[in-house]
C-alpha cells in the first residue's frame, strides 16, 4: 500500500475524530460511531487519526495487532489484521488488578509477543524481521473499543480507534521459542478456576512470527518500521471469552509458563 500525504483538510479532520474518541477513550465512555463529516473512509485516513490518538496519548512501547485469528475478526467484524500502538498509561504488571469500569468489550486474549532488540529496515525479509528479535514473551491484552457497534464500525475506524487498543500485561520471557513449533504450543484461559478458552499458535495468522512480518510489512507501507525495544503482541491465541469485575484471569502455556491478572 503506497504512502501518502494527507491534506491540511484531511489532517484537521484526523484531529477532530482524535479528540473524539481520546475524550471516550480517558473518560470510559463510548460513541456511537464517528461523525460523518470526520469518519474515515479509507485504510489511510483511519490512520492517520490513530496517529494524532498517539500524540494525545503520550508515550507507547509497541504495537498490538488486532483480528489475526478467525474468532477475533468475528468478535469486530472485519476480516483483515490491523496494527495499534500500545500505550504506556495502559500497561500493567503480571498479578496486577487492572480497572474494570470503562471497559467496554469485556473480553480478554492469551497471546505470544516479541520484543524487538534491533530496529527492522523497510522491506526486510521474513528472515530479518526474526533475527531482530531480541525475546519472546507470555502475556495478555485486555482489547477495547471506543465505539458503542465495534463489530459493524468496519476496519476505517477500527484502525482510528488504534485497532480496539486497550490494557495490556507483558509475562515473563520464554526460552527457546526459535527451535519451537509456536502452531501447536496451547493455550488455555482460566477465568475464576474454570477453562474459559482453548487454543495455539496457529490462530495467530498460522504462526505467532508470521504476525509480527505481517506488521513489519504494514508498517513499512504506513510510512515507519519496527524499532528496537519496542513489544509486539500477535493477536488472541483462543476464542475470546468475556470478563467481569471481580474476575481473576490466568493464561497458562502449559509447560511454558503463564500469565495472571485479576480485575476491580
Amino acid at each position: 500500500m503506497p504512502s501518502r500525504v494527507l491534506s491540511a483538510e484531511a489532517l484537521t479532520t484526523a484531529d477532530r475524530a482524535a479528540d473524539l474518541l481520546w475524550s471516550a477513550w480517558t473518560a470510559g465512555e463510548v460513541i456511537d460511531e464517528l461523525p460523518d463529516d470526520v469518519r474515515p473512509d479509507d485504510h489511510e485516513a483511519g490512520w492517520a487519526v490513530q496517529q494524532r490518538i498517539a500524540e494525545r496519548a503520550g508515550s507507547a512501547y509497541g504495537w498490538k495487532i488486532a483480528a489475526t485469528s478467525a474468532p477475533s475478526q468475528a468478535v469486530i467484524g472485519i476480516g483483515t489484521p490491523l496494527p495499534g500502538r500500545l500505550f504506556d498509561r495502559f500497561r500493567f504488571e503480571p498479578g496486577d488488578t487492572l480497572p474494570s469500569a470503562g471497559l467496554h468489550m469485556r473480553v480478554v486474549e492469551a497471546e505470544f509477543a516479541f520484543r524487538m532488540g534491533r530496529d527492522v529496515p523497510p522491506g526486510a525479509s521474513r528472515e530479518e524481521v526474526l533475527e531482530a528479535v531480541a525475546a519472546m514473551h507470555l502475556a495478555i491484552e485486555v482489547p477495547d473499543s471506543r465505539i458503542l457497534h465495534f463489530a459493524k464500525a468496519g476496519s476505517s475506524q477500527l484502525m482510528a480507534d488504534v485497532a480496539c487498543a486497550g490494557q495490556f500485561v507483558l509475562g515473563r520471557e520464554v526460552d527457546g521459542w526459535r527451535e519451537a513449533e509456536l502452531s501447536t504450543w496451547p493455550a488455555t484461559l482460566w477465568i475464576n478456576g474454570e477453562i474459559a478458552a482453548r487454543g495455539n499458535g496457529a490462530e495467530v495468522m498460522g504462526d505467532p512470527r508470521t504476525a509480527l512480518v505481517w506488521l513489519a510489512d504494514e508498517l513499512t507501507a504506513l510510512g515507519t518500521t519496527l524499532k528496537a525495544g519496542e513489544i509486539i503482541t500477535t493477536g488472541s491465541t483462543t476464542p475470546v471469552p468475556p470478563i467481569s469485575a471481580g474476575d481473576s484471569v490466568r493464561a497458562d502455556f502449559g509447560d511454558h509458563g503463564d500469565v495472571e491478572i485479576s480485575f476491580t
